[in-house]
């Protein structure tokens, strides 16, 4: 026998094939729609994990550098049980330590004169990533004798923090305005290093030494 489709079944068959067409094209889609929102949940993952280990990382440059202007303090006024104490430096009369672009001696090492008015400050140009002799910085425990915990491995300071010292004039309350003398005081400029030594974190405090 031959088979005979009437044009009712031909129509049944056509519109079979339209409706697989449109249930492919709709998957395809919904396929395309979950992979964005994938990639989209992912990214917003990873966006996270970044921010919190930049917030970790400014958190420990950030220790770091108040561990320095602490370490200073005991630089300027001691004590101090380091062979290489210098707390007699830091008076209002021996002011010569203190030199144009920071010092780099044993003795000067991070001891700066202020610049002028209206020109760029100390701080802004020094470089506290230079080490060794002739750095124009001072190292963490230089002076003092005290240790910080720093170095390539774990989570913690790549490497010590350093700081310098300026010499100012104290123009706040207690400062000496007889016979037009002025008392000093200091500026302690610290720079504090995250895991990597690219993330910095630089505090800034006035000190004045008790008298």
């Amino acid at each position: 026998m031959t088979e005979q489709h009437t044009e009712t079944d031909m129509f049944r068959i056509r519109s079979s094939h339209r409706q697989h067409g449109v249930t492919l094209i709709v998957v395809l889609l919904i396929l395309v729609v979950v992979t964005v929102l994938g990639i989209g949940g992912a990214q917003i993952a990873l966006l996270g994990e970044r921010s919190t280990r930049y917030d970790r990382d400014y958190l420990i440059a950030s220790q770091a550098a108040e561990a320095a202007l602490m370490d200073a303090e005991f630089d300027i006024r001691g004590p101090n049980t380091d062979a290489a104490s210098r707390v007699a430096t830091f008076n209002q009369t021996d002011t010569g330590l203190f030199v144009p672009g920071c010092g780099t001696s044993t003795a000067t090492r991070g001891l700066c004169e202020a610049n002028a008015d209206n020109v760029k400050p100390v701080w802004a140009t020094v470089d506290f990533l230079a080490s060794g002799n002739t750095a124009p910085t001072v190292e963490f425990g230089t002076y003092t004798g005290r240790v910080y915990d720093a170095g390539s491995t774990g989570i913690r300071s790549e490497r010590r923090p350093r700081y310098i010292v300026e010499l100012i004039d104290d123009a706040g309350p207690g400062g000496n305005a007889a016979g037009g003398k002025t008392d000093k005081m200091y500026r302690i400029t610290s720079m504090g290093f995250g895991p990597r030594s690219d993330i910095q974190v630089v505090m800034q405090i006035a000190f004045r030494k008790e008298k």
